[in-house]
């Protein structure tokens, strides 16, 4: 038994990284955002692995991995567009479908589904700003080779 969701994210990360942009501008894309980024930015984490269909001959497992998108605005300067277009290029590089999966035959894993869990969009005001968060649930199922 083995752990496949960090390849699932290094997958995800390699995919994004220097791919998408807003406004002419580079949108980076971290694992752990450092402390000066100004946003917008992407985080990419790992939420769970799970255990399923598993059977004599291989281990299967369910892997959720969360791309968030935050964005901001001074006072009342600005909307969810941002957002909302940063998550659209990222659903459109990612390609959930039936058929285009992560290829990770190289680590001894087969990725047999991707699926959209959702995009769930959130909203928080500080003193100084205003906050826009997406947040993209990405399932993949694995099977273990």
């Amino acid at each position: 038994m083995k752990e496949p969701i960090h390849f699932i994210r290094q997958k995800i990360f390699t995919l994004l990284n220097g791919n998408v942009s807003y406004g002419g501008s580079n949108v980076p894309v971290y694992n752990r955002v450092p402390s000066d980024q100004d946003e917008p930015y992407i985080v990419i984490t790992s939420v769970e692995t799970a255990g399923v269909d598993f059977n004599q001959q291989s281990f299967n497992y369910e892997c959720i991995t969360r791309i968030e998108v935050v964005t901001s605005f001074f006072s009342d300067s600005g909307g969810e567009l941002q957002a909302n277009s940063i998550v659209n290029t990222i659903l459109g590089l990612i390609k959930t479908s039936t058929t285009d999966f992560f290829d990770l035959t190289s680590q001894n894993f087969n990725v047999y589904t991707s699926t959209l869990n959702g995009v769930t969009y959130a909203q928080d005001d500080d003193e100084e700003k205003t906050y826009f968060t997406a947040i993209i649930d990405i399932a993949n199922r694995v099977q273990q080779n």
